[in-house]
């Protein structure tokens, strides 16, 4: 469960080297900081699976093996914490969703992402295709650790970054919208941090 705990705004004087990258009230971060609102599975790759289930039940899933012999992509992307940091040209691996997504019929407008932990977090179905949003393993070179979301956390990063929710287990397709876990605690439902969509009553 990403994107909570207190940090204070670091690197004054830094931030034009961001400029047309910087949300509005996020400061720049050069480290990667941890936060989750639990204690951090740990999940074994030799049991990982991932799965898409369709509103009518169907569903696809995926070994880790499966997983890693997809056509696999390497982003290279800013994020964006609610919790007021961004971190630049953040560089990972993994598959996107679109590879994955295109194995399960569906109607539905909506997604619900599922975590090992139990967490949740609601998205539009449009904001994880067309190239917008990855199934994340590795991060700088190096397998995701379990803290930052590993063995695979959804990557999402054109929204705040709770919604790439960590130690994710698959996607749940809805026809209604159903809010995840900080949404109904009143997190805002969408979470664009270029519109500062922090609170449910953010526009």
């Amino acid at each position: 469960m990403d994107d909570m705990g207190g940090f204070s705004p670091g690197f004054h004087g830094r931030a034009h080297r961001f400029e047309g990258r910087l949300p509005p009230g996020q400061y720049p971060a050069e480290d990667f900081p941890v936060l989750s609102a639990g204690p951090t599975p740990q999940v074994p790759t030799e049991t990982w699976s991932f799965t898409v289930t369709a509103e009518d039940g169907r569903s696809r899933a995926w070994s880790w093996a499966e997983m890693m012999d997809l056509p696999q992509e390497e982003p290279a992307v800013d994020i964006h914490c609610v919790t007021r940091w961004s971190k630049f040209d953040t560089n990972w691996r993994g598959v996107s969703l679109d590879v994955l997504l295109d194995e399960v019929e569906t109607a539905a407008d909506f997604v619900v992402a599922e975590s090992y932990d139990g967490y949740t977090t609601n998205l539009p179905l449009e904001e994880l295709t067309d190239g917008k949003a990855w199934l994340a393993h590795t991060f700088d070179g190096l397998p995701l650790s379990p803290e930052h979301g590993g063995p695979a956390r959804l990557l999402v990063p054109h929204l705040y970054f709770w919604k790439s929710a960590k130690w994710v287990k698959g996607l749940r397709l809805t026809p209604q919208d159903e809010p995840g876990f900080w949404e109904t605690a009143g997190y805002h439902n969408h979470g664009d941090p270029w519109r500062e969509q922090r609170h449910w009553d953010d526009q």
